[in-house]
């Protein structure tokens, strides 16, 4: 029933203009303003800034600034085994599994498709067809930069304009097709194990999704679709920053068919580190 209510209050919320308007105060350096912002941040979401390179609130000159913020080098070790595929963000691991055909689990009773997910796109949708698929979702109190889970090189980008509905477990548990009906960027990687995607969705407050290679994504948010095609010449490792949120979201990450095996150890709602193993090649 609780659900169900905070559901209808997305519905109902004005989401863009609420996402304008943090957007814009997020990225407004206002001195003392700021500072007081992030301390009381840090203490409702018991963020931890020892580890990251900047500890001192006060040098973060916007919020933003605080978000995007980068962890010093050995916060997050890599496993580097050969075989290995790797976690690409800190937070929860909300789903993952197999892709039935081209059906995938959004939550208890909710599944959505390769097709609205990737927009249609033909031959992403062949690819990944009976693939694996890991949902990871980055709440308030997390580190926003997401990584690479292998080594790969970029094929093609692919911004859809969508809603911005909440991607909380609440929500993703009483609104259908969600991950698909979001604002989103999808990246296409060529990898040892395959074709690899990461699927950056957006939500309610993320006022900004941005990568290393092209920048800031979003905003503007111009209601349109665009693609980038690349021929080779972006190539990232295993681990490396591939960009950040600015603020919590999720990233839904798409292995092929028969190319990895997900970690047994690993269960529904357990806690990722970017780095740490999630699957290895089968």
């Amino acid at each position: 029933m609780l659900n169900q209510l905070k559901a209808i209050i997305q519905y109902l919320l004005p989401k863009q203009l609420i996402t304008v308007i943090f957007g814009w105060l997020a990225k407004k350096p206002l001195g003392k303003v700021t500072t007081w912002l992030i301390k009381g941040f840090c203490k409702l979401y018991k963020i931890d800034l020892s580890e990251a390179k900047i500890s001192n609130i006060t040098e973060y000159k916007t919020f933003n600034d605080f978000f995007a913020r980068e962890l010093k080098d050995d916060a997050r070790p890599i496993d580097t085994s050969d075989n290995s595929v790797v976690m690409p963000a800190d937070g929860i691991l909300s789903q993952f599994g197999n892709i039935q055909d081209n059906q995938l689990l959004q939550a208890k009773g909710h599944t959505y498709t390769l097709e609205s997910l990737l927009a249609c796109h033909p031959d992403m949708i062949k690819f990944f067809k009976n693939g694996a698929y890991a949902t990871t979702y980055l709440s308030p109190k997390n580190y926003h930069r997401f990584h690479m889970p292998c080594d790969g090189i970029l094929r093609e980008m692919i911004y859809v304009p969508g809603s911005l509905f909440s991607v909380s477990k609440a929500t993703t548990e009483s609104i259908p097709n969600i991950f698909a009906r979001n604002e989103r960027v999808i990246c296409l990687f060529e990898t040892e194990f395959g074709p690899m995607a990461q699927i950056l969705v957006g939500a309610t407050i993320v006022g900004s999704i941005e990568v290393e290679w092209e920048g800031i994504i979003t905003p503007p948010r111009e209601g349109i679709m665009k693609r980038w095609t690349y021929s080779g010449e972006i190539k990232l490792s295993k681990g490396q920053d591939m960009g950040c949120f600015k603020l919590g979201s999720t990233v839904i990450t798409l292995f092929a068919s028969n190319a990895v095996e997900f970690s047994s150890e690993l269960k529904l709602g357990d806690t990722t580190r970017v780095g740490k193993k999630l699957a290895e090649r089968i």
